[in-house]
């Protein structure tokens, strides 16, 4: 009896023990988004604030940056774990000797258009020679430009280019260019028709340019066996589930946790947002990527293309 009261004693003691241990903190990760958040950022958003990033031991915190330039390069200086960037940002910093791996979409369609006033003189894009187009950054946008030019006999030579410095929608509306180049589908041309001055797009993919991912999310080539990203990865493809089986239910969910971008703009944009989701973010279409990557070289953005492993990954 003595041995029997000595062993359930020390069974009590070692269950205490264990329901006492302090719980291990969450791991961090931090995420340094491209932009403001918006509703681009919906599948991130929607795993932190259901908890699935939680459920797989890890504290994700998003951060949206100061200067929309400096997330990869942070990433690629070992300053920040992951950020938000674009395929054709990708392709272009690696060529230039960024250590950076794609490891996740977001988006898995372009988003940038070329955008004319709907009740304007332009048609088509034919009718853009001899006009004035105003763009916000330069290199990417003029290839863009130049290839759907192109393929309607266009040069670019043959029209005028306007910096206008991300006043993309203002500056068409006001008639200081003819049409734009980067202006995104799922929230310039929403900002043009609340206004009353609709646009119409013209939209690369269907106009000569390669589709590729718009959103994506990117890695230091280094810390590809962080133990952290898998976790990641399978925690943002359940938060993309739930947002796409769940939509209503989740613009609340986004709205709850970004209460200043509940308005007109952001709802219309989460509609025109939600179909374009990556539904599996892990999964890579390599013959995509090179087919965008052979696009860069032919318009003289890059010089050489590396080896597909090197800036594109399925760590799952």
């Amino acid at each position: 009896m003595k041995t029997l009261i000595k062993t359930l004693t020390a069974a009590a003691a070692l269950i205490v023990g264990l329901t006492t241990q302090p719980v291990l903190a969450a791991e961090k990760l931090t995420v340094l988004l491209d932009w403001f958040v918006n509703p681009d950022h919906a599948a991130l958003v929607i795993a932190k604030e259901k908890g699935f990033f939680k459920d797989v031991g890890l504290d994700v915190e998003l951060i949206a940056p100061a200067d929309p330039n400096m997330p990869p390069k942070l990433v690629a200086a070992g300053k920040a774990d992951l950020a938000v960037s674009y395929q054709p940002q990708l392709h272009m910093q690696v060529s230039a000797g960024l250590p950076l791996v794609r490891i996740a979409t977001l988006v898995a369609t372009p988003l940038s258009s070329l955008v004319v006033l709907k009740s304007g003189p332009i048609k088509s894009i034919a009718d853009l020679k001899g006009r004035k187009i105003g763009y916000s950054v330069g290199g990417f946008e003029e290839a863009l430009l130049g290839a759907m030019l192109g393929k309607a006999g266009v040069k670019l030579s043959d029209v005028e280019l306007i910096n206008v410095n991300f006043s993309l929608s203002p500056s068409l509306i006001s008639g200081q260019v003819d049409a734009v180049i980067g202006a995104y589908r799922n929230f310039e041309l929403n900002q043009m028709d609340i206004i009353k001055n609709p646009g119409r797009a013209f939209f690369p993919e269907e106009e000569g340019v390669p589709s590729y991912d718009e959103l994506i999310v990117v890695a230091n080539k280094s810390s590809l066996d962080d133990k952290r990203l898998v976790p990641f990865l399978n925690a943002l493809e359940k938060g993309t589930q739930f947002l796409i089986n769940h939509p209503d239910e989740s613009w609340k969910i986004f709205i709850g946790a970004y209460k200043d971008l509940n308005d007109d703009l952001n709802k219309r944009a989460w509609r025109d947002t939600l179909p374009r989701i990556a539904l599996r973010p892990a999964a890579l279409d390599g013959a995509r990527y090179l087919r965008f990557a052979e696009f860069l070289k032919a318009q003289g953005l890059i010089k050489e293309m590396p080896t597909l492993g090197d800036y594109a990954r399925d760590l799952r």
